[in-house]
């Protein structure tokens, strides 16, 4: 009886095992069928500088009143648009339109004129200028590199140009960022990758320009196995923006998401130019999601490898890594990280290349999500133009899941368990395998045993 009970087992483990493998190799077959040697295309849709209001209520005055006569505008701390003017006559348009006048002493000429002057002095890495709307001054800053007599004749220039223009001293030093969402690694270093933009063909990483050279091949892994494509493009120093070129020519699923940590991301619904006193949040693969408030526009930076202007001041924080990173508020695109200084520990200034800018020069729009639907939040509607809010009411934007994000943020477990790859078949093939040994194993050693036994039994 107890010889029967063993057969029956042996036998519906070597069916189990035998039926496992046939099971395990359709799921390969099927795995391996259904994936395609690409990403998928998938739609989604479009937007460049061209189709967004992008002068927005403040903006929008300046340029409608004249650089003579205003010193550009604000999101103040109610929600409310400021505009530096400096006539009476300004100011009451500026109230007409429901935005509130601040009278200042110098223009957006004075301003101009007075970075142009910096600007055609000898460079001296570790410095910066911007236009302080809100103090009505040109502030020139020098990091911990710059050395005495560097500083002494920066001051000479400044104070030949007037007294709005104010020295200040900052700690810790102003670097590129390079060690957004998402880690891409190569040669050059590590940066995240930023927005997914298209020409219309093929699709593309919008990231920093000095993240790396054309040329530069780029993984999402630092064995170098899993490759995200190859640097085609870019601007670096003047401006600091690149293209990666998607090794398969497309961005893949959920091209128009924003990964932020934690396998969240935030669907990017347009692009825009950001206004200074706006909330606004970075994502990066060093620090994750960080948020603060754009403090200045049209920034110059000398970098230790070249000057950068144009750019994004904010007061949020960045770390090594974090460079290429997306920039946004409430769904809107505004910029790729750049530089700056100090970290996300003792707090600092971080410098974004603008996306408009970046799209406009290289002739490519960015890919934004489709409409929000059971996979996520409905997107928030903006509560101005531009996507600007109170500065504290703002949001990042509509959330949903990173899944399909290149590269691919989910654990090695999860991807194994998936079953559109060919891990769970390879774990059921393995499996059986294992069965079947094991039980050819067993018979064995049972009819060894048996063996000796009636062995014994003759021979006594």
């Amino acid at each position: 009886m107890r010889h029967a009970r063993r057969r029956v087992v042996r036998r519906v483990t070597r069916l189990a095992a035998v039926g496992g493998l046939l099971l395990g190799g359709t799921m390969v077959t099927h795995a391996v069928a259904s994936e395609p040697g690409t990403p998928d295309a998938v739609p989604f849709s479009t937007a460049s500088p061209a189709d967004a209001d992008t002068a927005g209520p403040g903006a929008g005055l300046v340029q409608r009143l004249g650089t003579s006569r205003t010193a550009g505008s604000w999101v103040g701390e109610d929600g409310r648009t400021v505009v530096a003017v400096t006539d009476e006559e300004a100011a009451a348009e500026v109230r007409a339109a429901g935005a509130e006048p601040k009278m200042v002493r110098h223009s957006m000429d004075d301003f101009d004129s007075a970075t142009k002057t910096l600007s055609s002095a000898p460079r001296v890495p570790g410095t910066a200028w911007m236009k302080d709307y809100r103090s009505n001054q040109v502030v020139v800053r020098g990091d911990s590199t710059v050395s005495g007599d560097d500083w002494s004749s920066l001051t000479e220039v400044a104070d030949a140009i007037g007294d709005f223009v104010r020295m200040e001293r900052v700690e810790g030093t102003f670097t590129t960022r390079l060690a957004g969402g998402l880690p891409v690694l190569s040669t050059a270093g590590r940066c995240s990758a930023g927005f997914n933009v298209t020409d219309g063909r093929r699709e593309f990483i919008l990231t920093a320009g000095h993240c790396g050279p054309q040329g530069s091949v780029w993984f999402s892994d630092d064995g170098g196995r899993r490759k995200v494509g190859t640097t085609v493009g870019g601007s670096f120093p003047g401006d600091d923006y690149s293209l990666i070129a998607y090794d398969g020519g497309k961005a893949g699923e959920n091209a128009g998401v924003v990964a932020v940590g934690g396998g969240k991301g935030v669907r990017i619904t347009g692009v825009a130019e950001p206004t200074v006193g706006q909330r606004i949040f970075r994502s990066g693969s060093t620090s994750g999601l960080r948020d603060g408030e754009v403090t200045a526009l049209d920034v110059t930076v000398n970098y230790p490898e070249g000057t950068v202007g144009g750019l994004i001041e904010s007061d949020v924080c960045a770390e090594p890594g974090d460079s290429g990173g997306p920039m946004f508020s409430e769904g809107i695109a505004l910029g790729v990280t750049s530089g700056g200084s100090g970290d996300c520990r003792s707090g600092g200034i971080t410098y974004f290349q603008p996306v408009t800018k970046a799209l406009a020069d290289l002739g490519l729009k960015l890919i934004v999500a489709p409409e929000a639907d059971g996979g996520g939040n409905p997107s928030p509607a903006p509560s101005q133009a531009q996507g600007v809010a109170a500065p504290d009411a703002a949001t990042p934007g509509s959330s949903t899941s990173v899944r399909g994000i290149l590269p691919d943020p989910s654990t090695l477990v999860s991807r194994l368990a998936d079953p559109r790859n060919v891990g769970p078949g390879l774990l059921v093939i393995g499996g059986s395998l294992v069965a079947l040994v094991a039980s050819r194993w067993i018979r064995t050693e049972q009819d060894r045993k048996a063996y000796r036994r009636q062995y014994s039994a003759m021979w006594g």
